[in-house]
């Protein structure tokens, strides 16, 4: 990796509103990314409008900062029209690239324009050298990595993929991979693919071990994990070679902002000042202040289980205090650890955050029953006074935890930041002017930052001075006067000829206009090809439809009982096999074959670099067909099928988990090499007729009955609670001798299985069937249906089979299939406007 100049590295920061983008442009930002009214992950923020996008990179432009428009969400069949709306206006207001996670919405941006900016969104799941080099053919110029990457990956992805990274660096941690979580849809109706996360992991759940619950004490948020803040370990990423660090924010506040932005500024610049970047004990406080659920470094040191969720809140708390050592009648003594002073917002935390806490604002502050004039600093023994009525004192008891909230001092310090008329920055500028008598007085202003000239002239012309000509000192005076304005002088270069004069009303002038046009110069939009395409015009045509007789029922099984009773059936011609352990396959694979029938062996949902050898794996014992997951796992089998053209190479099934969502994404993964297809589960039934409509449906699988895979996650629950370990190597294992599962709020315990990664997926405890719906996708020619079982017996196996293969017949309704399953009657995530 080449040694980065300050040059090279960009810190990107979130922008809500306006005063969120001009907090981020005052204390420093290179590039703002935000989000529009419609297509993107922050669907409950506030947002802008898609009407305010040339104002905006205006704005941005003329601080010479880049604005990056976040398209992070799938796009469904009848979103196309509008989808290219925004991406034209995208494309006219200059935007510097777009965000993106659906591979469908690439594929119709590059028929726009061939050289618009695309950056792979975290939601794209991109964790590997091979799943940016999938990206590549598409010309996506920047990938923004998981954030379960860490430190050694990143400089490994960055060596081998030699594609600029950005990495999250400070700000809520998604417990699940981005891009793979089905909760909040699920439970809520609200997708984290389409901006609408309902935060399902910042929750409790009782853990239960084999069916028994696992008294935890006061750790019920076991999927919450802290607020990632990489501010200490800034150095080591720019030498992993991350190019742009991400503060994650939308939802947050213009004072969050400005206090996240000017630290990481600061310590950007002291690195490449060659003085120690590491932050000072106030500054991470100062972050605390504004959001914190607890901090840590996330996965960018290594897994620590332990270190992730802390398990006991799930929201901020800001800084901690200390613990109350004392009840008085109007207040509590504590020992502080951190600075305190009247007006601060404080809670008391008793260990329950679901029950009603105590807090508000400190009236006042007193040693040993006097009153401490200013601030009461760390390591102070003092009385805490609550303000009247704020706090019920009967209800705080000694040990409850004391956190400072707020601290309106700093919010007032960083409001001052940005609520300013005059610029936030300004860039030098460089001066020639030339002239004689009777001749205009010529200027040329050099942008330095940008480089840009402009050329004016005075309206008068110069005469020759009776009295005190015009001379250097007096030009670099007059039109060095850019108080007010975005630029400052750096040098003026004088060349008149004569002792020659022009009024001072002319020079104010000529400055005004130049600095008009300098400013209209930094505020040009780029140029860039944009062509006028139909967004339907490569659908496919309609197809056949398909016989209920001749339709095909494929099963995926998680043990080897399933398999068996899978292979028993006439009626099943193709099983899945998707076990925890790469071991267990060779005898999945005799028995599929033994019944005479075809395999797919699945692969994992996450693809990390140095794990092509489970692949290799798979090819060697040469299944039928693999269940491919990830774009990285996809690359490698299509490198393997390009390398070796006269081997046999097993067909490629593209998964739900490749978040295909519209005919665009569907022709990508087809024409990319799958030769079947999975539909996202994000689909309810309307969008998914909608999407089947204008896609070869021979090409398509659709799953109808499934334990829906809710969180995918790299934090592992069995590790943090089931056992004395950090990691994997250093766990026990327990997954190998229990069962876990997460009990909700209305009783429902969710099964966690882990797969050969240490990776948990969180299933939902009730199984669901589309099976209501078989009629219309036999209609639109599909022939391929998907049994998904998880825990079930060999003998449910049968059961549940024997009543697809007769729904698929006509021999009886999709109504009594879930009926008689007891399963939810709906297709992926939703039940969708078919529903009778």
């Amino acid at each position: 990796m080449r040694n980065l100049t300050i040059d090279d590295i960009e810190l990107l920061a979130p922008a809500g509103d306006w005063d969120c983008m001009k907090a981020a442009v005052a204390n420093g930002a290179n590039a703002i990314f935000f989000g529009v009214e419609k297509f993107n992950a922050r669907a409950r923020g506030k947002n802008f409008t898609m009407a305010e996008l040339p104002e905006i990179m205006s704005y941005l432009h003329s601080y010479g900062v880049k604005g990056f428009l976040t398209f992070n969400i799938l796009v469904f069949e009848e979103e196309l029209p509008d989808a290219k709306a925004l991406i034209d206006a995208c494309i006219e207001a200059g935007v510097d690239a777009v965000i993106v996670q659906d591979l469908g919405l690439v594929r119709m941006i590059r028929e726009i324009s061939p050289d618009f900016p695309i950056h792979g969104s975290t939601q794209m799941t991109i964790t590997s050298p091979e799943a940016v080099e999938f990206t590549k053919p598409f010309d996506i110029e920047r990938v923004v990595l998981g954030r379960e990457n860490n430190l050694k990956q990143i400089k490994t992805i960055g060596d081998q993929a030699k594609l600029p990274m950005e990495v999250f660096v400070h700000g809520a941690l998604c417990v699940s991979y981005s891009g793979q979580c089905l909760t909040s849809e699920m439970w809520g109706g609200r997708s984290a693919n389409r901006g609408e996360c309902a935060q399902a992991c910042r929750l409790p759940y009782d853990l239960m071990v084999d069916g028994v619950h696992q008294p935890m004490g006061d750790i019920a948020y076991l999927l919450s994990p802290k607020d990632l803040a990489a501010l200490e370990i800034l150095p080591e990423l720019i030498e992993a070679g991350v190019t742009s660090f991400k503060i994650e924010g939308r939802l947050k506040s213009p004072e969050y902002v400005a206090n996240v932005v000017s630290k990481y500024r600061k310590a950007i610049d002291r690195y490449f000042e060659g003085r120690d970047p590491m932050p000072a004990k106030e500054e991470v406080r100062e972050l605390q202040q504004s959001f914190s659920r607890g901090f840590t470094y996330g996965f960018l040191k290594g897994t620590n289980n332990k270190q992730l969720v802390e398990g006991t809140f799930p929201k901020s708390r800001g800084v901690y205090l200390g613990r109350v050592k004392e009840i008085l009648r109007d207040g509590v003594v504590c020992e502080i650890e951190a600075p305190l002073k009247r007006g601060d917002g404080i809670v008391f935390d008793a260990g329950d955050p679901t029950k009603k806490e105590e807090g508000g604002r400190v009236y006042d502050l007193r040693k040993r029953g006097v009153k401490i004039e200013g601030e009461a600093g760390e390591g102070a023994v003092i009385e805490i006074v609550a303000g009247r009525n704020d706090v019920d004192l009967k209800r705080v008891h000694v040990g409850d935890r004391i956190w400072k909230t707020n601290d309106p001092h700093l919010d007032k310090r960083l409001r001052q930041t940005f609520e300013t008329e005059k610029p936030y920055h300004t860039f030098p500028v460089d001066i020639r002017v030339t002239g004689a008598a009777g001749q205009p007085l010529r200027t040329q202003w050099t942008d330095v930052k940008t480089g840009s000239v402009v050329h004016v002239e005075s309206e008068l012309p110069l005469e020759l001075a009776q009295k005190r000509p015009m001379d250097e000192a007096l030009l670099a005076e007059q039109l060095g006067r850019l108080g007010g304005t975005l630029f400052e002088l750096r040098g003026l270069d004088a060349h008149l000829s004569g002792d020659v004069i022009l009024p001072i009303r002319e020079l104010n002038a000529l400055r005004r206009r130049a600095v008009e046009q300098l400013e209209a110069e930094r505020r040009k939009p780029p140029v860039y090809v944009k062509r006028s395409i139909d967004v339907f015009g490569d659908a496919a045509p309609a197809r056949q439809p398909v016989a209920g007789a001749n339709a095909q029922l494929t099963v995926l099984c998680r043990s080897l009982e399933q398999v068996e009773a899978a292979a028993s059936r006439s009626d099943v011609g193709f099983i899945y096999a998707d076990f925890e352990f790469i071991k267990q396959f060779p005898a999945a694979i005799e028995a599929v074959r033994r019944a005479g029938k075809q395999i797919a062996l699945a692969t994992p949902r996450i693809h990390m670099p140095n794990e092509n050898g489970y692949h290799r794996n798979i090819l060697n014992l040469k299944p039928d067909a693999v269940l491919v997951r990830n774009t990285g796992a996809l690359y490698y089998y299509l490198k393997a099928r390009r390398e070796n053209p006269n081997e046999q190479h097993p067909r490629l099934i593209g998964d739900f988990s490749l978040n295909i969502a519209n005919h665009k994404a569907a022709e990508l993964f087809l024409e990319a090499g799958c030769d079947v297809v999975t539909p996202s589960y994000d689909l309810n039934i309307q969008q998914m007729v909608d999407m089947l409509r204008r896609t070869d449906g021979s090409k398509v699988e659709l799953v109808i009955h499934q334990h829906l895979p809710m969180f995918h996650t790299e934090h592992c629950v069995y590790c943090t609670f089931m056992s004395e370990g950090t990691d994997y190597t250093n766990c026990g294992r327990p997954c190998e001798e229990k069962r876990a599962s997460l009990k909700d709020r209305i009783g429902m315990s969710h099964p966690v299985r882990v797969d050969e990664g240490c990776r948990n997926t969180v299933y939902n405890a009730v199984e669901q069937s589309g099976a209501e719906y078989l009629q219309n996708f036999l209609e639109l020619g599909v022939p391929s249906y998907r049994v998904e079982f998880l825990e079930e017996t060999g003998d449910k196996v049968l059961e549940v089979l024997d009543l697809y293969s007769r729904a698929l017949k006509g021999e009886i309704s999709g109504t009594q299939v879930w009926r008689t399953l007891k399963a939810t009657n709906q297709l992926g995530v939703t039940r969708g406007q078919l529903v009778k």
